[in-house]
């Protein structure tokens, strides 16, 4: 889909409420893929391999998780030059999420604001989506609690949910930096984060025996972190040998985005306010884990140029996300053949 055509249709998507729109788009690449008419959006995907946790992309350019919770969409998403796609958050149980409205655009900051929740219909209907999709891609799925599992038990949900996708996925995401669950960023502790890599990473080692197949496991963190709880983090990843980190996630803070109409709603900051956020994280990460476990950054690119600044700070891949509701999907390919050039 070139830029002028999506300057077209941006402004009626716009006109509705932003959780509507995001179906009612996701529902049109939908039914351009069944219909026969995926090259009214395809775009190639630029050649420009890389290899990362032992899995060899396309190019460096990925969908982030969130956009497509339930991976109903893979299929229609797959025609938009992504080098991988990851799918998800998904919890052991359905769950609608937190009440609507939940989703808040600020145009003046190319940014949004969301308190989703994790809203998906569970573990077994993920799974029916996954295995039903034709795309043969790198596909990551990611994987969360429920909002009413106690924190103290919260590993239990993240087991159930890598034993499910495990099959499924070339790599999969544990999401505990989310603002939208009540406690869920307490995981990223010290010793919370111990207990819980710890877990997963025998439970990686059983699934890898019974499979037959060693699936890399990513840790998605926050932006909102001081230096000891970046370098605590990376000696936790370190130390249980983690395949990578994705960094970030959307931010609590308001800085960026003062007086402009919705700064002050309750949940996530995601798009441009936050890329200089999630830059510094991607740094201070990349200081601790030189080239022992890889990068994949994410949050506030908007152009080729941001997600150049995302390998310059560290980066291994890039992920998209809020870009894609401000800049359309000629984005995707923008930044990848940014990167390409600027090996």
């Amino acid at each position: 889909m070139n830029t002028l055509l999506y300057r077209c249709i941006r402004p009626a998507l716009f006109a509705l409420d932003p959780e509507q729109a995001h179906y009612l788009t996701l529902n049109a690449l939908k039914r351009a893929d069944v219909c026969g008419l995926a090259s009214l959006v395809r775009q190639s995907i630029t050649a420009d391999p890389r290899t990362v946790m032992g899995l060899r992309f396309p190019n460096p350019v990925g969908l982030a998780a969130g956009l497509d919770k339930d991976g109903a969409y893979i299929d229609g998403l797959s025609h938009l030059g992504f080098g991988f796609i990851e799918v998800g958050t998904v919890t052991p149980r359905a769950q609608p999420g937190n009440p609507k409205p939940r989703m808040f655009r600020l145009p003046e900051a190319n940014a949004v604001i969301n308190r989703m929740g994790f809203n998906n219909g569970g573990l077994d209907a993920f799974l029916s989506n996954v295995k039903a999709a034709r795309y043969q891609g790198i596909l990551g799925l990611n994987i969360g609690k429920n909002a009413d599992t106690p924190i103290e038990r919260a590993t239990e949900d993240y087991l159930i949910g890598l034993r499910g996708v495990y099959e499924h996925a070339d790599y999969v995401t544990v999401n505990i930096s989310s603002p939208n669950t009540k406690n869920l960023r307490q995981l990223q502790g010290a010793n919370e984060l111990d207990a819980l890599l710890s877990a997963l990473k025998t439970e990686q080692t059983k699934l890898a025996d019974q499979h037959g197949r060693y699936v890399p496991i990513a840790l998605k963190i926050a932006p909102d972190l001081d230096q000891d709880q970046i370098r605590n983090i990376a000696e936790t990843l370190l130390r249980h040998r983690f395949d990578a980190v994705i960094a970030t996630n959307t931010t609590l803070s308001r800085d960026q985005v003062k007086g402009l109409q919705h700064a002050e709603e309750a949940g996530g900051l995601s798009g441009a306010p936050v890329s200089d956020a999630s830059n510094t994280v991607i740094h201070a990460l990349k200081q601790e884990l030189r080239d022992d476990i890889p990068i994949i950054g994410v949050g506030g690119i908007l152009s080729g140029a941001d997600a150049q600044a995302k390998i310059n700070a560290g980066a291994k891949l890039v992920q998209l996300y809020t870009g894609l509701i401000y800049k359309g999907p000629a984005l995707v390919t923008e930044c990848a053949r940014s990167l390409k050039t600027s090996k």
